[in-house]
């Protein structure tokens, strides 16, 4: 036996050696060059790209190029996302990582079935349902709860990833994790997302490892400077040669667990062992003659969306027109009826039975759209009752939460291969840098996504040892006659919902380019009065919804980062789109 795992660790560190040869390789893709030849492709590039044999769209350059120089070596779609996940995770640390988890959608082109890899964070052992209170009963505010090692849930990216090349990969985790290394010890500059994100968090980034990483001197990084990142490197080559069990049974595992205790978690070995994913089933519903196939419980995106474009659907609105104060006022009263049963009724379908079918139910669309009024506002929408449409199940109370949670930022990319392969993935840490916990002498952020539990117990969505939290999460992927030919998802908490929903509404409905549907003004309200609005939203336009009840808020600002591809149902050519709220890159394969 230990001759074995002598010879084992031999072999681990000779395919390290192995995979450290092509580093020139690995380093061109990363400085990549726009129209560039590499390997006898051609590549085309930008916020907007085409594409013939393969496309890769995400918020960061670098991962965007990394992804596309693991399609050019032969890898498939799943491989190129593995890769990027890594890079991701050095060029965009504040997004997402294996500190995280997230939801893998893949569209296999040869069983032409979706199929979702859940990596969801879950609850440790030590999770109860009032965690969240103190000692007097009382909800601790959301900035203090957010930031301790009690908000961390059991990561999953990780084993996500790993289940991933399993089922369809082609290539090693080993060779997929290289540019990432080459990446986080040479350095990369960091960007305006970045340099933004680090100067907003600096407080909670001081309180932990993440200083000497972030705030050299004390001071934030700033836009250009060189990011180094030594210590994630070495976990990653931790990685490379010993797999993730050294993540969820070995040292980098210990580390882990200690640095939650140390900031007030109750975390153990034994959570990061028992930790599993799911392979998934999607929710698929058909609309305006297309078929979605998008995200079940626990996430609340796929459900939600579809909700809300049916109400609008019952209610006429794509009769009005685009940016005016008809098609605003009508988005905004069914964004609140469906967040309105969103909290109320959905949770780990582990835990409770989640009323999908009663919530999608043709019957009670026509219930709740009768609530909206063409002329004013809903002052007091509360939640339906779909359970009289479910035919199974057993109903949850409900009870109502405080809406005091601050939107967080997380990360979405899409691939597409030669061989009509799909990936749609949104992955997170949850807040930006999560809770601002960074295990030292290993360099990766820690989530805190124990905190999109519910603070007041009794909920369907309350702690619960194992249990994963409900999402927001909603990757998606468009079919039309049986091809898929759009795949979609954004970041931003619960205003992912918003942003899904409304470059389905203009591209589907519409009629809009991916780009211009991308880039069309958005609006969020999960309840009523306030809104969130993206500039470009007409001053006549909200004037006269204010008349109509609604208030707004005083400036505008982003909600969401779309990444996009959209796919010729003749030509099977592939366009790719990305978001101008960060710095997205498509790169299309020809």
């Amino acid at each position: 036996m230990r001759k074995r795992r002598v010879w084992r660790g031999v072999l681990s560190l000779l395919l390290v050696l192995m995979l450290i040869l092509p580093a020139g390789v690995w380093a061109q893709a990363a400085a990549g060059v726009p129209k560039a030849v590499h390997h006898g492709w051609t590549t085309d590039e930008g916020q907007v790209a085409h594409g013939k044999y393969g496309m890769v769209a995400t918020a960061h350059p670098l991962a965007s190029k990394v992804g596309a120089e693991v399609l050019k070596r032969g890898g498939n779609a799943v491989d190129a996302a593995v890769a990027i996940q890594f890079v991701l995770n050095v060029v965009e640390p504040q997004m997402s990582g294996i500190g995280g988890g997230g939801f893998m959608m893949v569209y296999d082109a040869k069983t032409k079935k979706v199929s979702i890899i859940d990596s969801r964070e879950r609850a440790p052992q030590s999770a109860r349902p009032d965690m969240f209170l103190d000692e007097n009963g009382q909800e601790i505010p959301f900035p203090v709860r957010s930031t301790q090692g009690y908000a961390v849930g059991v990561p999953g990216t990780l084993k996500g990833l790993q289940a991933a090349l399993d089922k369809w990969g082609t290539k090693p985790m080993a060779e997929l994790i290289q540019p990432a290394i080459l990446l986080a010890e040479r350095g990369v500059k960091v960007n305006w997302v970045l340099a933004r994100d680090i100067a907003a968090c600096k407080e909670r980034l001081s309180r932990s490892a993440a200083k000497d990483v972030f705030l050299p001197n004390g001071e934030p990084l700033k836009e250009g400077d060189l990011l180094v990142q030594k210590d994630l490197a070495k976990t990653f080559r931790l990685i490379q040669a010993f797999g993730p069990n050294v993540f969820y049974q070995g040292k980098v595992g210990q580390a882990l667990v200690q640095t939650v205790n140390a900031y007030g978690g109750h975390m153990t070995m034994n959570d990061l062992k028992r930790y599993h994913i799911t392979v998934d089933k999607p929710l698929e519903a058909d609309f305006h003659g297309y078929h979605v196939v998008t995200m079940p419980p626990p996430s609340s995106g796929g459900v939600t969306i579809m909700y809300i474009l049916k109400l609008l659907e019952e209610k006429n609105a794509w009769q009005t027109a685009l940016r005016s104060p008809e098609r605003y006022h009508l988005m905004t009263e069914a964004m609140h009826l469906a967040y309105a049963d969103r909290g109320a009724y959905i949770g780990d379908p582990e835990f409770v039975d989640v009323p999908v079918q009663g919530m999608l139910d043709p019957r009670y669309f026509k219930e709740r759209a009768a609530l909206i009024d063409l002329n004013k506002a809903n002052s007091d929408v509360q939640p339906g009752d779909p359970w009289k449409y479910q035919q199974s199940g057993t109903p949850n109370r409900t009870v109502k939460q405080p809406d005091n949670k601050h939107i967080g930022q997380t990360t979405h990319f899409t691939v597409a291969d030669r061989w009509g392969n799909l990936v749609s993935y949104t992955t997170t840490i949850e807040q930006e840098f999560g809770t601002g916990i960074m295990v030292p002498g290993y360099g990766f952020m820690l989530n805190n996504e124990m905190t999109d539990f519910d603070a007041v117990p009794g909920g369907p969505n309350q702690a619960e040892p194992n249990k994963r939290p409900m999402s927001s999460m909603s990757p998606t992927i468009v079919f039309k006659d049986g091809k898929p030919v759009m795949t979609v998802g954004s970041p931003g908490g619960p205003t992912i919902i918003a942003s899904v929903f409304q470059v389905l509404m203009y591209t589907l409905v519409d009629g809009l380019d991916i780009k211009s549907a991308i880039e069309e003004p958005r609006i969020y309200s999960n309840k009523y009065p306030k809104i969130l609005w993206e500039d470009g939203v007409p001053d006549t336009a909200r004037e006269r919804m204010t008349q109509m009840g609604h208030q707004f808020e005083s400036s505008p600002q982003s909600i969401g980062n779309v990444q996009s591809i959209v796919i010729d149902p003749v030509t099977g050519a592939y366009t790719g789109a990305t978001d101008s709220s960060r710095e997205g890159w498509a790169v299309g394969l020809n």
